[in-house]
């Protein structure tokens, strides 16, 4: 799944406007993007080929802030290069199962007895 130049021209005003000094292009960028859900990988297998991968994430990021891969993702579909589904998905919670420690129970709290008690500061009564 890679956006071919002549795809990228037909949706390239979806994009904002690249100010500064840009390492990589919208091009680049958008084939990253697509490359991860792809291969189902995270960001760390992204391969090299695509530059540095902390620097297309952040960027990326940036721009879900701002409701751009919603247009372009729009424009892929109109233009029909792309047919990609843009969906959130919440898991139950059937699916997911946490240890009692990451829910914040309270742990058992296992206490030395000593053969003093008078040592262990509990009271007696008689």
């Amino acid at each position: 799944m890679k956006i071919t130049p002549e795809q990228y021209e037909k949706i390239s005003d979806s994009f904002p406007r690249q100010r500064g000094n840009v390492r990589y292009d919208n091009l680049t960028v958008l084939n990253a993007i697509l490359y991860v859900p792809e291969q189902g990988c995270k960001w760390r297998g992204l391969p090299g080929s695509f530059g540095n991968r902390h620097s297309i994430c952040t960027r990326m990021n940036r721009r879900i802030k701002n409701g751009v891969p919603d247009r372009i993702f729009l424009r892929l579909r109109q233009e029909q290069i792309l047919h990609v589904g843009t969906e959130t998905v919440f898991p139950g919670s059937t699916v997911i199962k946490v240890h009692p420690d990451g829910t914040g129970a309270f742990k058992k709290m296992v206490r030395n007895q000593s053969e003093n008690q008078a040592a262990d500061g509990r009271q007696n009564f008689i």
